[in-house]
């Protein structure tokens, strides 16, 4: 069987926050949401699929995932409340077994900034170092190993802004 990957995937551009409103309701801009679609175009043509998208519960991160799924990357959708901002890499890491063990080949994670950055940090280097930075509809790739814990052992293998992908 083929080295699982992960790609870590961070929301497109989301409208500034009004008074009074909730940050989980934030929606993605005019903008964010064409600058998404070409990033999920590219992906189509490098011929990315997503056995499982995983996203965070909040509406910019559910549309952005929506346009993963509308671009045909993957035909399964699920939240994750693990994703919501400050959510805890352990609660997910048991998620990611369970997927393992189930078979899947690539799995997408949409969330926030600047979980994901630390989140691919403690993958790669089993620690937190605040030094990833994931742009706005941008992607970091990772291989998972094989079997037993993914903390500290993965590799990176991908880490590009949402205009590389554009292009």
């Amino acid at each position: 069987m083929a080295t699982a990957k992960l790609y870590l995937i961070r929301h497109g551009i989301a409208a500034d926050r009004l008074d009074g409103e909730k940050d989980e309701e934030r929606a993605l801009t005019e903008e964010g949401a064409g600058k998404t679609k070409q990033v999920a175009k590219k992906l189509r043509e490098l011929e990315i699929r997503f056995s499982l998208i995983l996203t965070s519960p909040l509406v910019r991160a559910r549309q952005t995932a929506e346009i993963l799924r509308s671009a045909g990357l993957s035909d399964k959708i699920e939240e994750s409340a693990c994703l919501a901002p400050g959510g805890e890499i352990n609660s997910w890491l048991e998620t990611l077994d369970r997927w393992r063990d189930g078979g899947g080949s690539s799995l997408a994670l949409v969330g926030h900034q600047p979980d994901l950055g630390n989140w691919a940090e403690i993958l790669v280097w089993g620690e937190a170092r605040q030094g990833l930075v994931l742009k706005k509809a941008g992607i970091i790739g990772l291989l998972l190993p094989d079997t037993g814990t993914a903390a500290g052992r993965c590799a990176m293998f991908w880490l590009t802004s949402p205009k590389l992908l554009a292009l």
